[in-house]
């Protein structure tokens, strides 16, 4: 049995013996990212291979992040982004550092600007790819002004030596100034499970899609056709975003995928909604807008207290289900204001 968080219980698309049809992503067209791409557990599982004759039991291995399963492949690709190499660093622009490394020449891969968490720079900055042969190469002095330098200009993912005890103290205590260092592949290879998990889960709540009742999902999939499939899942790269993931609930096949932008989230919004809802009703679209008016998070109820959002478009950012009053909290920002409103 599933459970509650608490006790107790414009025109349309298409509708099929009242059920909310879906329809294609292509109906709300989207605009194409800027430059900025501005931010909006181990177990085992059995599975089955059926070779003609025979049936092969097989174990293999199951990772529950936020209380969703991984696979293996999402997992490496986690990882590749985690600690690639090379890897983006920041620097003074006409900096002593700035000869160090590639430019960036094209457009920044958006698993690493959510990564290292730099999304606009100032212009007196700069972003050099540096492999990890050159880094290790480099003079300690130099490796330590380097690492130094990510801290005061903002990049993410320079951990404290002391942090990670369980690391060799002499690879990453002489990897730089001795009090932080920078993740490369060697050094995540084999602690792929404790790094990425944790790095992962830090300050997120853990979905609870695994706690609805099946009673729930049935009363809320005629209205919300795409919710079961899309909840307690992690999207496969970054990109898709909160306006996509309610919109993709609600029907809209594709939009899950997509870096869904403001101006297609309220198209669709002023097309297939109306002001006001529930919160305990299924379909009622919740809509965070800051003092300029603008969409800048959303989320959509599912009935019997619960809610489904996106926090951010990050890869490490999944579509979960939370109680309604936690999806509030995550979303609470000062100065935005929520709105409700519901699906036709």
């Amino acid at each position: 049995m599933g459970s509650s968080p608490r006790s107790g219980a414009g025109s349309a698309l298409g509708h099929d013996n009242g059920a909310r049809t879906i329809v294609p992503f292509g109906a709300y067209p989207i605009l194409k990212p800027n430059a900025n791409h501005t931010p909006l557990g181990c177990g085992l599982i059995e599975v089955l291979y059926v070779d003609q004759e025979r049936t092969l039991r097989r174990m293999t291995p199951r990772r529950d992040v936020l209380g969703i399963r991984v696979d293996d492949d999402l997992f490496a690709r986690w990882s590749s982004w985690f600690a690639p190499d090379p890897q983006p660093f920041l620097v003074k622009r006409g900096g002593p550092l700035e000869i160090l490394g590639a430019p960036l020449l094209e457009g920044f891969d958006w698993q690493l600007r959510d990564t290292f968490e730099v999304y606009n720079l100032d212009s007196d900055m700069l972003w050099r790819f540096i492999g990890a042969s050159e880094f290790l190469a480099l003079p300690r002095l130099t490796r330590a002004q380097l690492v130094q330098e990510q801290r005061r200009l903002g990049r993410s993912l320079v951990p404290s030596v002391r942090s990670w005890p369980s690391l060799e103290a002499n690879v990453i205590r002489y990897q730089a100034d001795g009090h932080r260092f920078v993740w490369w592949p060697s050094l995540l290879e084999g602690n792929e499970g404790k790094v990425l998990i944790p790095y992962v889960e830090e300050g997120r709540r853990k979905s609870r899609h695994a706690e609805i009742d099946s009673s729930v999902w049935r009363r809320t999939k005629p209205i919300l056709p795409g919710a079961k499939e899309s909840a307690g899942t992690f999207p496969p790269n970054s990109g898709p975003n909160c306006f996509g993931a309610v919109m993709s609930a609600a029907g809209i096949v594709g939009a899950a995928e997509e870096w869904m932008q403001r101006e297609a989230f309220e198209s669709w919004l002023a097309e297939r909604t109306r002001p006001g809802g529930e919160d305990d009703a299924p379909g009622t679209v919740l809509v965070w807008r800051s003092p300029d008016g603008l969409a800048q998070h959303t989320a959509i109820t599912l009935g019997d207290g619960w809610a489904l959002h996106k926090p951010s478009q990050g890869w490490m950012s999944p579509t979960k289900v939370l109680a309604v009053p936690e999806v509030k909290s995550s979303a609470r920002a000062r100065r935005r204001r929520l709105t409700r409103r519901s699906l036709l």
